[in-house]
């Protein structure tokens, strides 16, 4: 089985041997991979829409793996137990959307070591989430594949958590002037920002582009609080500009 980048990814980070629970999991095909290459001993594959859980049943049954994969129908972490697995994925859906997952069913994160995180938007929410939580960001990635730019987000649970956070997202320097708060940091990623990739500054001219879209449209309100937002965005664009500036004066 060929997994597509954006799932082999994922897939790279799961430990060896490890427990795992794919939450909207759809076809199933991250479990199915996991198992049949020893990155997992065992899997729940967690459906809460009709049409994917029969996808991701049929996909087990035909990689003839009934006995490691489990397919279950339920909403969020309801489909696990406290203390079932050690690793948990949830991919391809908003952050807002992974942080209400992980919020409602925190209780269901007994025992969980790994979390592998991809979301479509919204990565701050994720990120904060995790501090907030006591999970330690990892590892930040980012890929392109037909044309979209993935972020995938590795937290580990880790009894230093607090410690290693605070110093994960302490201001950062640019430049020799240019101070990256906890917000921003936040918003473009903590460990992206002080190594960027050609990617990473293509996501970000387009973040940019859409910021100055919005501009634009809220200019053209005659409301007070509209001149408000527009200053909001401005200072927000003019300030990712000069991180993107730092970027492509260190580029080779």
């Amino acid at each position: 089985m060929k997994l597509s980048a954006r799932l082999q990814v994922i897939a790279d980070e799961l430990s060896l041997g490890c427990r795992m629970a794919d939450i909207g999991s759809d076809h199933a095909l991250l479990p199915v991979y996991a198992v049949k290459n020893g990155k997992a001993s065992y899997a729940v594959a967690g459906e809460v829409n009709d049409g994917p859980y029969e996808a991701a049943r049929r996909q087990v049954a035909e990689a003839g793996e009934h006995s490691r994969i489990s397919v279950r129908k339920g909403d969020g972490l309801a489909v696990i137990r406290p203390g079932e697995v050690d690793t948990i994925t949830i991919a391809g859906m908003g952050g807002a959307l992974i942080v209400s997952i992980l919020a409602s069913g925190i209780d269901k994160l007994t025992g969980v070591k790994r979390l592998v995180l991809q979301p479509n938007v919204g990565e701050e929410f994720v990120r904060n989430w995790l501090i907030e939580n006591g999970w330690y960001l990892e590892k930040e990635q980012i890929l392109e594949e037909d044309g979209k730019i993935y972020e995938v987000l590795t937290a580990i649970s880790d009894p230093g958590a607090e410690a290693l956070n605070k110093q994960l997202y302490q201001d950062k320097t640019m430049d020799g002037s240019i101070v990256i708060n906890k917000p921003l940091l936040l918003r473009i990623g903590p460990r992206f920002i002080m190594n960027p990739s050609p990617i990473l500054l293509k996501k970000w001219q387009g973040e940019i582009a859409k910021l100055e879209k919005i501009c634009r449209q809220v200019a053209l309100s005659d409301q007070e609080a509209s001149r408000e937002r527009e200053n909001e965005f401005r200072q927000e664009i003019e300030q990712l500009k000069e991180v993107l500036a730092c970027w492509q004066k260190d580029r080779p």
